[in-house]
């Protein structure tokens, strides 16, 4: 037991001085490597990933360090906390590599920030989990009694999966006089057989049974034990031989059901039916036996199944042949699978990002993408690109793998979105490809204003609208969107007159439409501007102005005004005198009327209604009232004259003026002789009341001039006890009607003139106001006097005739 442990601890030191030799190969040829026993537990330690590569275990989520995607890496998973590495699947050696002498497993690690890729293989140590196990529980075989002693006869050896010691086997026979055990070793195969040491009598003993059993050299010892049944006849001594004692074919994968491989051939010397010889599988597995068919008679192996490289490469199969006697012979079949292009190449996309902002830079990483093409030399090899000319570019980074990055700028409203399709194209021949879509959408940002529909907008109002009237609708756009083409309105304060803008006009923020806030009146406003803003909804956000140009339109919501005859009330009449025997187109008067509307609601047209003897007509557009023809002596003395003052509006609206006329043959007499005694009743009458008026009028006036009187003098009173440049500042250099010039005298004022209408300066009446002024320009204000003249100016008969009133003294 001392010996044991003292063996097995150096055995343990042997293995321990031969992984820190692996280990160090390992670091200095920059792959990482761990190994592993087989059949280990889930959640097994493997080994301290992190640290292994460089990164600190506190910066692998930072780093993103994690396992990619691999056919073979499923067994592992890594712990992102710890940044170490452990099984994940029970990894069974025998399964995964079989008989080869290295069990390798790799795995690739990817580290994001920054990129990196690190490369690691774990080995599978094989451990004494298989038992040794004959092909055949009961071996028969039947021995002609004539066979001299010596005689050899070739057994099925026992199969152990494990490798290396695990897989020697030592096999013993159990002890009997006829037979001996005999193992041999050919080409680093054992072929056992047992070996006739005895004469056998078939009277005697017609069958052997005999126990084979076979020990592998593994700690611990595994054993298993096969049945040995000779039978015991006559005259068959030869066994079928084999032309090869190894058979080599080669296979392409992919070939039809039925493709023939290769014919295995076996002789046997003896006639009859000892020399028949039939074909059987020997040794086969389980996946070889759902591929291949053997014939038993012909010796010929066909496919019955899809042969894949990229699952088995080699195929190793035991072919036995048996003649009539029951004698049996082996062979090796080795098929080795030869590999297609006909796996395409397969796109991993790792880390994709599925929107990026329109303001990126150029760089920007979007993905990374790994290519895995299962086939092997040129078949895998391959090439990556993009299908369509976009802002985006293919950087090649380790090995097989790529990043998708930035290669312009992006614009949203151009393109909102991209559809990114890759290819990989293998060079096998012919070559396959595969294609792949990555989806990405542009992010907006608030780049774009709002922007209106026109620059300007004019707006067109009747006056004497309804209040809450829609003036317009103004509307603004935005190339954003989401919030950034939220779009509110608003209108920028400002008066409209002596208002406020705002107490006029109102805005829905939401969608633009301006309301009236009162009622407009063109008479009083004919228009006026509206600054609108449009803000967006971004951060910060953008906004834009526009000018809305509101113009009020006149309606003919006006009737004419008469200014001349003005009538005192509905009964009274302008009172005129033409003289008898006046010529035809003799001026009597004019009538003056004004509208206040604007354009052809103003343009007013006079018509005569009604007259008694057809002596007057009235001008269309001027109001002028002349004689039609001569005035003759038999006219009546008396005539009153209706004129229609209508507009040109729709509807129209129309004022009546009536004109007395008077003819007479003198200035003074004919208009009182023309007058009833009625008349002269209702005029005295009225004259007495005008008296009266006039009476208390002036006394009125005169209270007030003294009045005035008193003031002046006090002020000029104070004037004079003051100093003259405090007087000068106060209350500065009086004028009343004229400026002084620098001499300080005033200049003279200028006469008025007061026209009633815009041709009335072509016309013979005029009023004429004249200030009465003292000598040095200004008023008289010691006398107060203001002497006011009317003139009036008219042709009697073809003599002039001129009156001045002194209205005032």
């Amino acid at each position: 037991m001392g010996n044991a442990n003292i063996r097995g601890r150096k055995d343990a030191s042997q293995l321990l001085f031969l992984f820190t030799i692996y280990l160090l190969n390992c670091l200095t040829s920059g792959l990482l490597r761990y190994s592993v026993p087989e059949e280990t537990e889930r959640g097994s330690f493997v080994g301290h990933l992190a640290a292994d590569v460089g990164i600190d275990p506190k910066d692998v989520a930072a780093r993103r360090l994690r396992l990619t995607s691999s056919a073979k890496s499923h067994f592992f998973k890594f712990n992102s906390e710890t940044g170490d590495l452990y099984i994940k699947e029970t990894i069974d050696r025998e399964q995964l590599c079989g008989k080869l002498p290295l069990c390798l497993l790799t795995f690739e690690a990817l580290a994001e920030n920054p990129l990196n890729v690190f490369t690691g293989e774990v080995e599978v140590q094989d451990i004494n989990d298989n038992s040794p196990v004959f092909l055949i529980d009961v071996i028969k075989l039947t021995v002609i009694e004539s066979v001299s002693p010596g005689a050899r006869f070739p057994l099925g050896h026992a199969e152990d999966p494990d490798i290396g010691t695990n897989s020697l086997i030592d096999y013993e026979l159990n002890p009997t006089e006829y037979f001996t055990l005999n193992v041999m070793n050919r080409e680093g195969n054992q072929y056992i057989e047992i070996v006739l040491n005895n004469t056998l009598d078939h009277e005697k003993h017609s069958d052997h049974y005999l126990v084979l059993t076979a020990k592998d050299n593994g700690d611990p010892k595994r054993t298993c034990t096969a049945q040995i049944q000779v039978s015991v006849l006559d005259i068959n001594d030869n066994v079928p031989v084999f032309s090869q004692a190894i058979y080599r074919a080669s296979l392409k994968e992919g070939m039809p059901e039925g493709t023939a491989i290769i014919t295995v051939s076996a002789t046997d010397g003896d006639g009859g039916s000892n020399g028949e010889v039939s074909y059987t599988y020997s040794k086969i597995t389980d996946t070889a036996h759902s591929l291949f068919k053997l014939n038993p008679i012909t010796g010929e192996i066909v496919t019955v199944g899809d042969v894949d490289f990229e699952e088995v490469q080699r195929f190793e199969i035991t072919v036995g042949a048996k003649d009539g006697g029951g004698l049996t012979a082996h062979c090796k079949v080795f098929v080795d699978i030869l590999d297609q292009n006909d796996n395409a190449p397969e796109i991993i996309i790792n880390s994709i990002s599925n929107d990026i902002s329109e303001d990126s830079l150029p760089g920007t990483v979007i993905a990374f993408i790994n290519i895995v093409d299962r086939d092997s030399n040129e078949n895998g090899e391959t090439v990556f690109q993009l299908e369509e000319r976009t802002p985006f570019k293919l950087t090649p980074s380790f090995r097989n793998y790529y990043t998708l990055e930035l290669n312009g700028s992006l614009d949203r409203e151009e393109f909102p979105e991209y559809n990114i399709t890759v290819i990989a194209v293998d060079k096998g021949f012919p070559p396959l490809s595969t294609a792949k879509t990555i989806c990405l959408k542009i992010s907006d940002i608030n780049d774009n204003p709002p922007l209106f529909s026109k620059p300007v907008y004019n707006v067109y109002v009747a006056e004497n609208n309804p209040l809450g009237y829609l003036i317009y609708t103004v509307e603004a756009r935005d190339a954003d969107c989401s919030k950034n083409a939220q779009i509110t309105y608003s209108v920028a304060p400002s008066f409209v007159g002596n208002s406020l803008l705002s107490e006029c006009v109102s805005i829905n923020p939401d969608n633009g439409n301006i309301y009236a806030l009162r009622s407009f009146d063109y008479e009083d406003l004919r228009g006026f501007q509206i600054l609108v803003r449009a803000v967006d909804g971004g951060s910060p956000s953008l906004s834009s102005n526009v000018t809305v140009n509101v113009f009020i339109q006149d309606e003919n919501d006006n009737i004419p005004k008469i200014l001349y005859p003005m009538p005192s009330d509905e009964t009274s009449a302008g009172i005129e005198i033409v003289p008898l025997l006046a010529d035809e187109n003799y001026l009597v008067t004019k009538v003056v009327a004004v509208d206040a509307d604007s354009g052809q609601n103003a343009w007013l047209s006079y018509q005569l209604l009604k007259t008694t003897n057809n002596l007057f007509t009235v001008g269309y557009h001027t109001g002028e009232i002349r004689t039609s023809r001569p005035v003759l002596a038999k006219e009546p003395m008396k005539e009153t004259v209706f004129i229609l003052v209508k507009d040109n509006g729709q509807p129209s609206h129309s004022s009546t003026a009536s004109v007395t006329i008077f003819i007479a043959d003198s200035f003074s007499d004919p208009l009182l002789d023309a007058i009833s005694p009625s008349e002269h009743k209702d005029r005295d009458s009225n004259l007495t009341l005008y008296l009266l008026i006039s009476v208390i009028s002036v006394s009125a006036l005169f209270l007030c001039f003294i009045v005035a009187i008193f003031i002046i003098r006090f002020y000029r009173w104070r004037q004079s006890s003051m100093p003259q440049s405090f007087v000068d500042y106060k209350f500065g250099h009086p004028s009343d009607y004229g400026e002084e010039d620098p001499m300080r005298y005033r200049q003279p004022p200028s006469l008025q003139e007061v026209y009633l209408t815009s041709d009335s300066r072509k016309n013979e009446f005029q009023l004429i106001k004249h200030y009465c002024l003292d000598a040095m320009g200004g008023r008289n204000t010691d006398t107060h006097r203001s002497d006011v003249y009317l003139e009036d100016n008219f042709n009697y008969g073809g003599i002039a005739v001129s009156q001045v009133r002194d209205c005032m003294k």
